[in-house]
This record gives structure tokens, C-alpha cells and sequence, in this order.
């Protein structure tokens, strides 16, 4: 059985990061804002006869907090994050996005400490600043005088953006306190997060001549909606259930990694230096304020 759950968190990690390859790789094929609802509207119809029995009754007993919560839950997990990831990799490689990605546990930590009032220790800010040298190496290129300039590509600031966004829609997880079923939840974290992209979907479908399906941006969508979603969700739990939450997140640098290796297998984003030199400060900035989380756990 824990070979089983091994299996599935790796599969869960190489299925998301297989996400980002395929949105880079029709990127001229799909819309942006079609692929990423579209992948929402297929998720809630597999999920709909699970989901939703019992499920009104459940949400009549939330309080105004729940709401709030489900709410910053749907915005920042079921709808910005994935809008910000599409349209960021229309301008950037899928390279740097994952490697971008590999940054939230240094976010989810800052984010912990102003919205949970979580104490960040010194080691873990350097840790921090540690990590963002290694993001501004990658953006920049490692050419310092870009900084003077402040030349940075703007798919970089847009998978940035969605870093953040996953990084509270995983604070707000720590928030909600409901009676919600894991399937129900995911539900309506869905509900909410196509309803925040609907603006921007209207737009697309009036003025982007990609907002059509052809065969790549079907696949791309299918791919995105039952491998990304469903399936590597289900292997993600499956995992946490059978190993704890610590030991599966520990896998979660395998993300990035799968990253750069499909870059360079299907969309011939082959790294180079300031990539290595990128991901071993950011690495090694989560290991510095994880090493001191740590040791703090255990002088307690």
C-alpha cells in the first residue's frame, strides 16, 4: 500500500507539472480564458453527482465566515490561479513558470505569518530573501542591468502572480472549518471560481480569435480538466491519507523538476545556467526556513 502511495504523489506532481507543458504548448491554439473555465465546467459535471446530494443542506448551515472562506477559497484556488498560470505562460516558458511555482512554500509561509499571525523566525526570513534572489536570477535572465531597468518579462510576473494566488488559496484551506465533503468542496470551489472568470471569458469570446476548439486545444482541455485535475487530486489525497501531509509535501520539489524535464522533451525549452542557479537559491532558501521550522518544532 505505501508503494501504491508513492506512485500516486509522483504521479500527482508529474501530472500537474505536464499542465504547464500543455497550456505553453497551445498556447496559439485555445483562448486562454476558454481553456481555463472550460477545464472548470467539465471538472463540476464529472463531480456533479457526488457533489451534489446533500450538498444544499450543508451549505444552509454555513455561517458568514464559511462563506468568506469558501469565497477566497474559489477566487484564489478555482479561478485566479489557473487564469494567471494560462496567461502568464502565453509570454514565458513553461521553464520558468514551474520553477517560479517552486517558490510557494516560501510564500505560503509569509502569507501564514500576515493572515494567520504565524511568528516568522530570522532563519526563515533569509531563507526567504534567500529564495527571491533565486526568482529575480531566473526573471532577469542573470543579467543585472535588467534590473536597473526593471526588465522583466511579463508571463514571468503573471506565473508569479498565480504562485501567490495557490499560495493563499492553500492559507484559506488552513481557514475553512466545514462540514463539507472533499468532493463537495472541490465542487464549489470550482462554482466560485467560474463565476470570477466569467468577465474575462465574455471578453475572450468577443474579441480573441483563438476562442474556438480545434483538435489541439480539445486535447489540451481534456488533458487539463481530468488528468490535472481529477486525477492528480485524487493521487495527491490518496497519498496524504496513506503517508501525512508532511511526507507528501516533501515530494512536492519533484514539480519543478518534471517541469524542466518535459520543457526540454516536448517543447525543446531546453535551461541553461541562471535556471540552475535560480532553482538551487530557491531550494536552498526553502530548506533554510524549513530547517529552522523545524528545529523550532522540536525544542517544544
Amino acid at each position: 500500500m505505501r508503494a501504491a502511495a508513492y506512485f500516486a504523489v509522483v504521479s500527482a506532481l508529474a501530472l500537474w507539472a505536464g499542465n504547464w507543458i500543455v497550456a505553453r504548448a497551445v498556447r496559439d491554439d485555445i483562448a486562454p480564458a476558454l481553456i481555463t473555465s472550460g477545464r472548470v465546467v467539465l471538472v463540476m459535471a464529472v463531480l456533479a453527482p457526488f457533489a451534489l446530494p446533500g450538498l444544499a443542506a450543508r451549505l444552509r448551515a454555513f455561517a458568514a465566515r464559511d462563506w468568506a472562506v469558501l469565497g477566497g477559497l474559489g477566487v484564489f484556488g478555482g479561478g485566479m490561479h489557473n487564469a494567471m498560470q494560462y496567461l502568464g505562460l502565453q509570454y514565458t516558458t513553461a521553464t520558468n513558470g514551474t520553477l517560479f511555482f517552486s517558490l510557494s512554500p516560501v510564500t505560503i509561509l509569509m502569507l501564514a505569518g500576515l493572515m494567520l499571525g504565524e511568528r516568522i523566525r530570522a532563519m526563515q526570513w533569509i531563507g526567504v530573501a534567500v529564495s527571491f534572489a533565486g526568482v529575480l536570477v531566473i526573471a532577469l535572465r542573470g543579467e543585472a542591468e535588467a534590473l536597473a531597468t526593471l526588465s522583466f518579462n511579463p508571463g514571468d510576473i503573471l506565473c508569479f502572480v498565480s504562485m501567490i494566488f495557490w499560495s493563499g488559496y492553500t492559507i484559506f484551506l488552513r481557514l475553512q472549518r466545514t462540514a463539507l465533503e472533499p468532493i463537495q468542496l472541490l465542487f464549489m470551489v470550482c462554482a466560485v471560481g467560474l463565476l470570477t472568470l466569467l468577465p474575462w471569458l465574455a471578453w475572450d469570446l468577443a474579441y480573441d480569435p483563438r476562442a474556438h476548439f480545434n483538435w489541439r486545444g480539445t486535447a489540451a482541455l481534456l488533458y487539463s480538466a481530468f488528468a490535472s485535475v481529477i486525477l492528480a487530486y485524487a493521487g495527491w489525497n490518496y497519498a496524504v491519507s496513506r503517508l501525512g501531509a508532511a511526507r507528501t509535501g516533501g515530494f512536492s520539489h519533484l514539480l519543478p523538476t518534471f517541469g524542466v524535464i518535459f520543457s526540454a522533451l516536448f517543447l525543446g525549452e531546453y535551461p541553461v545556467w541562471y535556471h540552475f542557479v535560480g532553482m538551487a537559491l530557491i531550494f536552498g532558501g526553502i530548506a533554510l526556513s524549513s530547517l529552522r521550522a523545524s528545529s523550532a518544532s522540536s525544542s517544544r
